[in-house]
């Protein structure tokens, strides 16, 4: 998957804020493929979740991670990535799992379940709503170098007084609105529709446990023009290194 991202560093501790949002952001992730036959009705899901944000207290970010290891059984996905498979490889050893599977989603970085089970997506987000440490605020402005980009600006700060650990801040672009006629495959004859599919993912930052007290970047969004501009989000959030916990998180339309 191609990055239309120029990034920028962000080495820094945070300081501690006040205020509390009313509603906590939080991270679901749902590892999918176009050519896997159980995972429409979890992308259907997943699109209900962040369309009709049904969990008191939490706002939901979803995150549609098409992986690439169905590709070779019939019908290439056009959305998918190895990067996703890595991804949930990596969740997979840090919960000792041997096994990784589609639908699976994702909720926080923390725990990984059928994503198919709305059931039980509801009981892990209203967990992972109480557990939010960090916010972060964005803002957006045309590009000084090129109207055609977008300035993505990025403030860190603590929100609650809990032990600081190193982290990477992750910047998602994800595009609403998407579908495809499948011809072969599981799915084969069928359109599937998407919402909140990513399109470009990164590190755009390194969060040091040890460093300054405030983290602040800006980085510059290089958008194709074949992503439908009023379709597309940023979604930004920060995991921790050691134990893939996704401490706080926020999103901004890109009209």
């Amino acid at each position: 998957m191609q990055k239309f991202l120029l990034p920028a560093l962000l080495c820094c501790a945070l300081a501690q804020a006040d205020e509390k949002p009313l509603a906590a952001p939080v991270i679901v992730e749902l590892f999918t493929s176009e050519g896997c036959s159980s995972c429409p009705p979890a992308d259907a899901l997943l699109a209900r979740l962040e369309k009709t944000q049904p969990v008191a207290g939490a706002r939901i970010i979803a995150l549609e991670e098409h992986v690439d290891y169905w590709n070779q059984l019939g019908w290439k996905d056009p959305f998918s990535s190895a990067q996703f498979r890595v991804r949930q490889n990596d969740y997979a050893v840090a919960a000792h799992v041997e096994n990784v599977y589609t639908p699976q989603m994702v909720v926080n970085g923390q725990v990984g379940f059928d994503g198919g089970d709305g059931n039980r997506a509801f009981q892990e987000i209203g967990r992972a709503a109480q557990a939010q440490a960090i916010s972060i605020d964005l803002s957006t402005a045309p590009s000084a170098k090129n109207a055609e980009m977008v300035d993505l600006s990025v403030r860190v700060t603590n929100s609650k007084p809990t032990k600081r650990r190193d982290a990477n801040l992750y910047l998602a672009v994800t595009e609403n609105e998407l579908s495809t006629r499948i011809g072969a495959g599981e799915n084969a004859g069928r359109t599937l529709r998407h919402s909140a599919v990513v399109r470009s993912f990164g590190v755009i930052g390194k969060m040091d446990s040890k460093g300054l007290s405030r983290g602040e970047v800006i980085t510059t969004l290089r958008l194709p023009h074949e992503w439908r501009r009023e379709n597309l989000r940023a979604v930004v959030f920060v995991q921790e290194k050691d134990t893939f916990r996704i401490a706080g998180a926020n999103s901004i339309d890109l009209r």
